[in-house]
């Protein structure tokens, strides 16, 4: 537990105090500020010079250079005495709690730097972490104004910044979520898939679940001429269901197996398959219609539960003037419908130019 104290010790410091100071000194005298970078050296076990002249080259996007001045010798050589008082004195405390919080606490600084910047400079506004680490969490606003005292950077809210649900410490959290739900999505969905293909009465009670969502999204858009089903392959239920609402489109199932789409030419005729990934860009076997290869005058397209793409850039761009998205019920975006409550399934339909 003690080390997991001083772990945090270090982090916090390091991302607040320490990284403030560098920014903007703590007292107009420079002996006041140099004595504080001693005590805050002393106290977490980091040479504040040496940490001052990475940090600024992180922001000027230079690498870092190690340049030994007089406050750094200085600090290095406190730094060192403290670490030889401890061996001599407390060599247990050295070893079982000082070692492992100090390593603890700089593997912190590490990942917290690394998801402050992944794909990024990316910010989180949440007010409780924040408020515990002086708007530490602006830090979109801190990079387009290093200078400007923490207090302010709420001012500056950038609305087009890039932004996270999670502080950058547990943004790993959000990633491995994003693994996890791609690795349900691509396996045991298709696990749950191949089990309704065993099954007629399965096949019947998802195909009256969508059919009943599907025509009510369906019943809000102008005609339709032209569908393109994404991962319809396996159990091309949306082919089918489409086929009856609106029996005069021209329906194109763009699938990456094709396995899945010799499965679908077994449920279904009358319909293109296209082999390949979405969006479509090179087309390793197209069958039915040579000319559905190019979906770019798509007025529907319909993404499944398993996509593998970019969902959030579907919502927010959609690729056609309609787009109905397979998506978790608790996930309700734009015209809504559920699909069932016994597959935590909805479908949301979004339009774009």
């Amino acid at each position: 537990m003690n080390a997991l104290v001083f772990a945090l010790a270090v982090w916090w410091t390091s991302n607040t105090i320490a990284h403030h100071a560098i920014h903007r000194p703590l007292f107009r005298r420079r002996s006041a500020n140099q004595l504080i970078a001693a005590i805050v050296s002393v106290l977490i076990g980091i040479p504040q010079a040496l940490w001052r002249d990475r940090h600024l080259a992180h922001h000027a996007g230079v690498a870092p250079r190690l340049r030994l001045s007089g406050d750094s010798l200085l600090q290095i050589l406190l730094v060192v005495a403290l670490w030889t008082i401890l061996l001599d004195r407390a060599p247990m405390l050295f070893a079982t709690v000082y070692v492992p919080g100090y390593l603890g606490g700089l593997l912190l600084c590490a990942v917290h730097g690394h998801y402050e910047h992944a794909g990024g400079t990316i910010s989180h506004y949440g007010r409780l972490y924040n408020l515990l680490l002086f708007n530490d969490g602006y830090h979109v606003e801190h990079h387009a104004n290093p200078g400007l005292p923490w207090s302010r950077l709420p001012e500056r809210r950038d609305p087009d910044a890039r932004a996270s649900a999670w502080p950058a410490p547990l943004r790993w959290i959000e990633r491995a979520a994003d693994v996890a739900s791609a690795f349900r999505r691509t396996f045991a969905l298709e696990a749950l898939e191949h089990v309704v293909l065993r099954s007629r009465v399965l096949q019947r009670f998802v195909l009256r679940a969508h059919e009943r969502a599907l025509r009510d999204l369906i019943t809000l858009l102008p005609p339709v001429r032209r569908v393109v089903i994404v991962g319809g392959g396996l159990f091309p239920r949306t082919a089918l269901i489409l086929r009856s609402l609106v029996p005069d489109a021209h329906i194109t199932i763009v699938d990456s197996s094709g396995a899945n789409l010799d499965r679908a030419r077994m449920w279904i005729s009358g319909v293109s398959f296209i082999h390949a990934h979405y969006p479509v860009s090179e087309v390793s076997e197209v069958s039915e219609a040579s000319e559905v290869s190019d979906t770019s005058d798509t007025d529907l397209v319909v993404i499944p539960l398993c996509f593998e793409g970019d969902r959030e850039a579907i919502y927010g761009h959609p690729p056609a003037p309609a787009v109905i998205v397979h998506d978790w019920i608790w996930r309700k975006r734009a015209v809504s419908r559920v699909v069932s409550v016994a597959l935590l399934k909805r479908v949301n339909l979004v339009t774009g130019v």
